[in-house]
């Protein structure tokens, strides 16, 4: 159960980072499903660090909300850097994936210790799992919103459908532990496809060169 409870909670931290650690803190300090203290994770309940994570949390949503969008790419270049597998940086996806990383193993690792078990097993569990969930989906709405922002197209809600499935996530990690396993589970079959549809991508680009 604290093993499930961890890979669900952490891997909701991959997909987006700020909400499954506020929900864990909050419910955490209410002793309900979880609690940290009496253990060296007991800081993720405490007011200043949900305060900290609540700040990050809103200024990663300003961020979204001023994403300007880029020049559409012509056909020609935008062909190229798909083959090349090329894809315009981003340094708020990169800190994204940071904090999920951190997060997530601070959370995995806390819900080991809540019952007296060894947590660094948890800490490493957790940026597996975080991984799984930002490459699952988390990369995805970041490929979703480049290509919408070089189309011109809506971004700002992108960040907010994150957030809603990191939560929900999240949530029911807390209260049916067993989920977080068929979290990952979804997160690999996505992985899995996700590479599958970009080989097929890849190679039709190829053929019509």
């Amino acid at each position: 159960m604290d093993i499930g409870q961890g890979a669900g909670l952490s891997g909701a931290s991959g997909v987006r980072p700020f909400l499954p650690a506020l929900l864990a803190g909050a419910l955490a300090r209410e002793d309900t499903g979880l609690d940290f203290d009496g253990t060296s994770f007991s800081f993720l309940e405490s007011p200043w660090f949900l305060l900290a994570v609540f700040a990050l949390a809103v200024a990663a949503y300003l961020r979204d909300r001023a994403r300007k969008p880029a020049p559409a790419a012509r056909p020609g270049e935008a062909r190229a850097k798909i083959a090349s597998g090329r894809s315009l940086p981003d340094p708020l996806d990169a800190l994204m994936l940071v904090l999920g990383l951190a997060l997530g193993a601070l959370l995995f690792g806390g819900s080991l210790a809540d019952d007296g078990y060894e947590s660094w097993p948890g800490v490493l569990g957790g940026i597996a799992c975080a991984a799984l969930g930002y490459f699952a989906l988390a990369s995805l709405f970041a490929g979703a919103r480049r290509r919408l922002a070089g189309s011109g197209g809506p971004v700002t809600l992108l960040g907010a459908y994150a957030d809603a499935i990191a939560l929900v996530l999240a949530g029911l990690s807390i209260l049916f532990p067993p989920l977080g396993f068929a979290a990952l589970v979804a997160f690999l079959v996505l992985i899995v496809r996700s590479r599958g549809d970009s080989a097929q991508k890849y190679e039709g680009l190829r053929s019509l060169r």
